[in-house]
């Protein structure tokens, strides 16, 4: 297993990180306990040795079940990686009840890797009002904690304010080929270089996006290594970036962590050809967007009840990559009958509002028909 040293902490971690945020899991939605613990067996027989959970993971069941399993072994050879759910946190008092039910929960008196989860701007401003940074720093020194850090969703000038703030021991930010501009994005991990700051990547995959294509793409990938699966090239594009040290995989199947070990086993860098391909593939999906939809939601609301922003970002989302596996959910579910295009009245306040000057009510009835018209899935009803 390719292992990262972190200079500045003065410890070797696995470059792979078990992410406990996707176990698989039974019928009723709970986690799959004797499966999820093979794998995570598995993975750690293989030299991963850090472990990356959250108090909200899995309805709150991720972090006791790791510890149970974790209590087989010699705790030492192991980074436990969990996160401050800074959303709950109302009062400084709160830091500490949840961080002991936290220690309760992971059987540990200590935490490796503790991070503020999901910082924004504004909750990083709540965070250091309320003396919660201060109040960790306190924990840190009593040895609760040994590294102290971040996750991150905002933009670049949020990433920097938070960055500059303070020594930090290292920060997780979302990184991917496709969102390599979004959030922190790679300027991010310029900063993050320049202040010597070890980064630990998340969604390196988009949440499963970049591990399944149409076979125009996938074909791509097979010409540089009929061997090596979509998802590796993925995991190696972010772990190219100089100082990225883990990548967090959250892991729903025993062929994930397998495919994941074999990538870091034997890892290597991109080749320059590699490089060149996957941004061939980055222009080539990003040219089949539909529409230039950013989400403002300036439309909103429809008088019809449509969802705009939410009908676009299907749409888009699904010409892109090909797969309606990927919006399936947003556009059966969480769109339904009651928000899809198909409901649009053309009454036009929409365009007038649009920034864009998108032709909303001509694109809302593609957006139908293409939904309407896409290629069902074997084993999928209309």
């Amino acid at each position: 297993m390719e292992k990262r040293k972190m200079e500045k902490l003065g410890i070797e971690t696995s470059l792979l990180g078990f992410g406990c945020m996707r176990f698989p899991v039974t019928a009723d939605g709970k986690i799959n306990e004797p499966e999820a613990e093979r794998m995570m067996d598995y993975a750690i027989a293989s030299g991963v040795n850090y472990i990356d959970t959250a108090y909200p993971y899995h309805g709150g069941e991720s972090e006791p079940f790791v510890g149970r399993v974790l209590q087989k072994y010699d705790r030492k050879q192991l980074y436990l990686a969990t996160k401050l759910p800074v959303w709950q946190v109302k009062t400084l008092s709160d830091v500490d009840q949840i961080f002991e039910e936290q220690l309760s929960r992971l059987q540990t008196d200590y935490i490796d890797f503790y991070l503020l989860h999901a910082l924004n701007r504004d909750r990083f401003h709540s965070m250091v009002q309320l003396g919660c940074i201060k109040r960790l720093e306190e924990l840190q020194a009593l040895g609760k904690i040994r590294y102290l850090g971040f996750s991150f969703h905002d933009d670049y000038d949020a990433f920097a304010e938070i960055l500059n703030y303070r020594q930090w021991d290292f920060c997780q930010i979302q990184i991917n080929y496709m969102d390599a501009q979004e959030q922190a994005g790679l300027r991010g991990c310029e900063l993050a270089q320049e202040k010597q700051v070890p980064m630990v990547v998340m969604e390196p995959l988009k949440g499963g996006t970049l591990a399944s294509y149409a076979e125009d793409i996938t074909a791509r990938f097979r010409s540089l290594d009929p061997e090596a699966s979509v998802a590796s090239f993925a995991l190696r594009w972010a772990a190219s970036l100089p100082p990225v040290k883990v990548i967090l995989s959250g892991m729903s199947t025993m062929e994930q962590v397998e495919d994941n070990v074999k990538t870091f086993a034997d890892f290597h860098p991109l080749s320059e050809k590699e490089k060149e391909q996957i941004d061939e593939i980055v222009a080539l999906i990003n040219s089949r967007v539909q529409n230039g939809c950013t989400g403002c939601r300036y439309c909103m609301p429809c008088p019809a009840g449509v969802d705009i922003p939410g009908n676009f970002r299907v749409w888009n989302t699904y010409h892109m990559y090909q797969n309606y596996g990927l919006v399936k959910r947003e556009w059966e579910r969480e769109l339904g009958e009651s928000r899809q295009a198909k409901c649009c009245i053309k009454c036009g306040r929409c365009e007038a509002l649009c920034p864009q000057k998108i032709s909303i009510r001509a694109d809302l009835e593609r957006v139908q028909a293409d939904m309407d018209a896409r290629e069902v899935p074997c084993g999928e009803s209309v």
